[in-house]
């Protein structure tokens, strides 16, 4: 996210805050590095949840509420909706306070992932950032919410 453009988007707040989600959603090598391995600074799934619908309630209504604001697009809106959906029946199924070996071990969890990296890279890409770089630590992302 050190490339997108601060300004771009009216709510590029939120927006910083579901592409970390997604970002960490949908890179298992970096939940088996820092979320298993319990590395400080990336917090859980849970936190990548609620980063994803604290203040979106992308929860409780579609992504396409959001084009214009959040989202730039209804692709954009369409992948979010996915992710989200997928992401959230599994932990409904294993429950938010679950271990994160839980979530990895659910056999809905790797169509999870796929959703979540389709989101993550169509979203990366219009920021102009490259999709492939590992996920920024949760302090990163507060330095970058508090810039401009």
């Amino acid at each position: 996210m050190g490339g997108m453009p601060v300004n771009d988007m009216p709510w590029w707040r939120w927006r910083s805050n579901v592409r970390s989600a997604l970002h960490m959603l949908s890179d298992s090598a970096f939940q088996q590095e820092c979320w298993l391995a319990g590395r400080p600074g990336y917090g859980d799934v849970t936190d990548a949840v609620y980063r994803l619908v604290e203040d979106t309630w992308l929860d409780n209504w579609s992504a396409e509420r959001y084009v214009g604001t959040i989202f730039r697009d209804a692709q954009e809106a369409g992948l979010v909706d996915a992710a989200v959906l997928q992401v959230l029946r599994i932990m409904h199924q294993v429950g938010a306070d679950a271990p994160v070996a839980s979530y990895m071990e659910h056999p809905g969890w790797p169509e999870a992932v796929q959703a979540a990296r389709e989101a993550h890279v169509l979203l990366a890409t219009n920021d102009g950032d490259d999709p492939e770089e590992p996920p920024r630590s949760l302090d990163v992302l507060a330095i970058m919410l508090r810039t401009v």
